[in-house]
């Protein structure tokens, strides 16, 4: 009876969210389920900033490294490594370069194939549910038994997963897919090598790909991981360096063949890191941002406690109603100020200076219409 987004890398429902600008509307329209109202935003803060509200901040992950300087200067704290409990054995291969996405489904399903005669358990991650789907149309067609775990019945997905290190089992997940639960190897597992994990693509995010290759050779268990790559990847297509496109252009492969080259996988990190880089720019750019509506959010909460916490009650039902509205119109008026300013860099204008002034102007008349709003409803009463 409701409409309910899927997020497309993950699987995983996202009760609540909705589409902007009329576009939830229109697709409850057309399934026939009952219309609800446009929503409004009431309150609006960046997770960097949701996240410096508390006194300290802390926290444990396993491919934090890559991101220290990140950590670094949004929240002014370092990062450690601490030693792993067992040393890790795990083999992490070089990646699989292919000339086309065909060849490269073909590669992965003849992978597979002579690992699960084997016997040996196979993990392969994929970014998408499209993807996860893809790939396992080329496994039937190998006649390969799998199961396709997208994020969508999450008690169901950890079970399956937990099982995924038995012998010659093959899954396909969303990276996502069950992360947090420890996969076990089953009997005779350690003889063959372990869990071997397959990544279809490189990520923009090294942490992504990290992540990936940690589902297998935990606590010290054997383990492998290997990415196969294809020149039609939109890291690839987007980032990648010359040197690779050009070694790419002079392949000359059958079909489903692939080249395993040291050189060409460092030339596709490098191309990660100027990525990342980039991302990393852009996120600090908005959090810059939101550092002026954050002086004006700190202000406004101030004045709403003072208010809650005043006495008097008739003085309540008058502001907070009063404030709420009008905090709620300039949330949406500096959402429209940061669009337009996007639009100045054209015009040969500093887009953030502009917003800076801008976003004063409209704070203090924000403030003054609430002043003169509240004198009128007195004097009313």
């Amino acid at each position: 009876g409701e409409v309910i987004i899927v997020d497309e890398f993950t699987g995983r429902p996202m009760p609540g969210r909705r589409f902007m600008e009329g576009i939830h509307q229109a697709i409850e329209a057309k399934e026939g389920v009952k219309i609800r109202e446009k929503d409004r935003v009431v309150a609006s803060i960046t997770f960097q900033n949701f996240f410096k509200l508390y006194e300290k901040l802390s926290g444990m992950t396993g491919t934090g490294w890559s991101a220290e300087a990140e950590f670094r200067k949004v929240y002014e704290v370092d990062s450690i490594v601490i030693p792993t409990n067992r040393p890790t054995v795990r083999d992490d291969m070089d990646d699989v370069f292919y000339k086309t996405k065909k060849d490269k489904w073909l590669g992965i399903a003849r992978d597979v194939q002579g690992r699960h005669k084997r016997g040996q358990p196979v993990l392969i991650g994929t970014r998408s549910i499209e993807v996860s789907e893809e790939v396992s149309a080329y496994l039937r067609q190998a006649d390969i038994p799998h199961q396709v775990l997208n994020a969508k019945t999450l008690s169901q997905e950890e079970e399956d997963i937990s099982r995924g290190g038995g012998n010659g089992i093959v899954t396909v997940a969303t990276n996502m897919a069950g992360r947090g639960t420890d996969i076990l190897l089953g009997e005779g597992v350690v003889e063959l090598g372990g869990l071997h994990v397959i990544g279809t693509e490189r990520h923009q995010s090294r942490r992504i790909d990290d992540q990936l290759r940690g589902r297998s050779g935990r606590q010290g268990d054997p383990g492998s991981s290997q990415f196969h790559i294809s020149a039609e990847d939109e890291l690839m297509t987007l980032f990648a360096p010359e040197v690779v496109v050009k070694a790419m252009e002079r392949i000359r492969l059958d079909a489903g063949q692939g080249l395993s080259s040291p050189r060409l996988t460092r030339a596709l990190q490098e191309a990660q890191e100027i990525v990342e880089s980039r991302d990393f720019d852009a996120r600090f750019y908005l959090l810059q941002y939101d550092r002026i509506l954050d002086k004006q959010r700190v202000a406004v909460y101030r004045l709403r406690d003072k208010i809650l916490l005043s006495g008097d009650a008739e003085t309540r039902s008058r502001a907070l109603p009063l404030l709420d509205r009008l905090w709620q119109e300039h949330l949406e008026n500096m959402e429209v100020l940061q669009d337009e300013g996007n639009l100045l860099a054209y015009a040969q204008k500093d887009p953030f200076v502009e917003y800076a002034l801008e976003a004063r102007g409209l704070f203090a008349k924000m403030m003054d219409n609430f002043k003169s709003e509240l004198e009128k409803l007195k004097q009313k009463e």
